[in-house]
């Protein structure tokens, strides 16, 4: 039974604007039960209560004796359902089940999971839409999904947020008798958020709320009646003609009528095992008991690996997103070529026997002054285009890829998925992309340009500069509230790396210093041209350049610590939750 007393919510504390005031409710096993009122009546911040994402300032909040205030339900026993989609577009219904199946729950083999899928699949309808990519299930089909991913762990107690909201008449009726049904047969809490009132005879209690009040908890059979109302559709207009405050107070004086009904359901519940375990459908009941580990939150190390696997699964599935990256890997080292299609121009030698000709000498002084102008400012802007270019890949690679399943993660992460699971294995992929494009990148203007140097060093100094801003817009991603905010801060980002690198235009000495250690492009540009100590051409860079350059081994240091501080925020970007209201 989960217990709700005198539960309030109130933003920033006791002292702010209050959400809910004292709602107490009895939520016994095996019923099905929803929340209804007006749009900003507190529906959804109590079902956030309920779940631990938003803190009770007061009261208490109870399951089965155990106080969820000091101690929270394993991520197992408790399913959230919320009002967006929570699968993923480029997987198959089956396949995400699978995926909720492996980050889920552990100790299931290849065999155990084909059957687990299968079941659920069946249990929700889903078997004739078992192969359909998710982007094309229909609105009901989705809310089906939605609810076979949560039953993945068999929790005890299943939040709903609107999953209704949206569908025709007929799917909706389809969806509450698929929710009566795993109540019933689940011997679940099952409590839904809806906005439909004609549809409430499916349910087993009903709780309006008004103003964050509680204005009635009760059969679904005497609402009208309570609210004197001839249907159940005109409560919604009968509740504003009091304020919320008024309505509890009401039922707090006539709620005594329905006590006894709630002791004699309260005391049906007590005959019910107490184990958590044996709150499970008939039908998955055996599977469970399996002493093998099945309900256990497999280790990070296990998430990491289901993660990668599905995510390079999704790369070479998307055919646009694959054709995009091999476009930039490609196409973007024939734009370096391209200024070196002649090749790089012949540093110039001074002729040091002039004979005292002082005309000679001037000539002969343009001439290698041009040349070598020519000939520097043409290796240090290969070097840099290279660099702009592999950053440009780097935002490319990492600018949306937490940022577009952001929901997506927030619901795994709420159902057990490890935050630091999540981020390796997206470092784990964008390591093997930076990697490629960093490779041909060298290997193709080293090729085509004949570009001399150590190609050991430049390789590296390309891969930190792919890498470093690949990192720091992974964790944009994470902080980002959109995949297009995402996007577009980080192109800002390796838009100003150009002009604030100083490998073009000299900034102002104080300027510099302060902005030097943040602009992987100039240490990337820096460490790269170091490969040119034992040529000719580093002597002419030292002439042309318009700033200083930095030891190889300090710019090393600096892109190494670029790269951590931008997984460093993308995990702490993942820790902090993001949940649409």
């Amino acid at each position: 039974m989960l217990e709700l007393q005198s539960v309030t919510v109130a933003v920033g504390g006791e002292e702010g604007p209050t959400l809910l005031a004292e709602i107490s409710a009895r939520f016994h096993r095996g019923e099905l039960c929803a929340l209804i009122g007006p749009s900003g009546s507190g529906k959804t911040t109590l079902i956030r209560a309920v779940a631990g994402m938003d803190e009770a300032t007061a009261g208490s909040l109870r399951w089965n004796e155990r106080d969820l205030e000091e101690e929270d339900l394993p991520p197992s026993q408790i399913g959230y359902v919320p009002q967006f989609t929570i699968s993923n577009d480029d997987l198959t219904a089956a396949e995400n089940v699978r995926l909720a199946l492996q980050l889920r729950v552990g100790g299931l083999d290849n065999d155990a999971l084909v059957l687990r899928t299968n079941e659920l699949l069946e249990l929700t309808g889903l078997v004739s839409a078992a192969k359909t990519m998710g982007r094309h299930l229909s609105g009901g089909q989705r809310r089906r999904l939605a609810l076979a991913m949560e039953l993945c762990s068999e929790p005890a107690l299943l939040l709903c947020d609107e999953v209704t909201s949206g569908l025709d008449a007929q799917s909706e009726k389809e969806i509450l008798a698929l929710l009566q049904r795993i109540a019933r047969e689940g011997n679940r809490v099952v409590i839904v958020v809806t906005h439909g009132l004609g549809e409430l005879a499916a349910f087993d209690k009903v709780a309006v709320l008004a103003d964050g009040h509680l204005a009635y908890f009760g059969p679904p059979d005497t609402a009208a009646h309570y609210f004197r109302v001839e249907k159940p559709e005109g409560i919604f207009q009968r509740l504003p003609q009091r304020a919320g405050a008024e309505w509890h107070a009401s039922w707090r004086k006539h709620s005594s009528h329905f006590e006894d009904e709630e002791k004699s359901g309260a005391e049906e519940e007590k005959k019910e095992p107490a184990d958590e375990k044996e709150s499970v459908p008939p039908e998955t009941a055996e599977k469970t008991d399996d002493p093998s580990g099945t309900g256990t939150i497999p280790s990070p190390l296990r998430q990491l690996a289901v993660l990668l696997a599905v995510r390079w699964k999704i790369f070479f599935r998307n055919r646009g997103g694959l054709a995009l990256q091999l476009g930039l890997i490609l196409g973007f080292p024939i734009v370096v070529a391209i200024f070196a299609s002649r090749g790089l121009p012949a540093v110039p030698s001074l002729d040091a026997d002039l004979s005292g000709d002082v005309v000679r000498q001037l000539v002969e002084a343009r001439t290698f002054a041009e040349g070598a102008s020519r000939a520097g400012s043409m290796v240090s802007g290969l070097v840099l285009l290279q660099v702009i270019l592999l950053g440009l890949m780097g935002a490319n690679n990492s600018a949306r890829e937490i940022a577009g399943e952001r929901r997506i993660y927030e619901k795994e992460r709420f159902a057990g998925l490890s935050a630091a699971a999540y981020v390796a294995s997206k470092v784990a992929f964008l390591a093997v992309i930076v990697l490629v494009q960093s490779a041909w990148m060298t290997w193709f203007v080293r090729t085509v340009a004949d570009f001399p140097g150590d190609a050991g060093q430049q390789f590296l100094f390309y891969l930190l500069a792919n890498a470093s801003l690949t990192a720091v817009c992974l964790g944009i991603s994470a902080a980002a509230s959109s995949a297009d905010q995402a996007s577009l801060a980080s192109i800002y980002l390796v838009g100003f790396q150009l002009p604030l690198s100083g490998a073009v235009l000299a900034l102002p000495a104080g300027l510099d210093a302060a902005l030097r250690p943040f602009i992987a492009a100039y240490w990337s540009w820096s460490g790269a041209l170091q490969s040119l100590r034992e040529t000719r051409y580093y002597d002419v860079l030292e002439l042309v350049i318009p700033t200083n350059l930095s030891a190889a081994s300090l710019c090393l240091g600096v892109l190494l610590l670029h790269i951590g501080i931008g997984i460093f925020a993308a995990w702490l970007g993942c820790l902090r939750a993001s949940w649409d209201r």
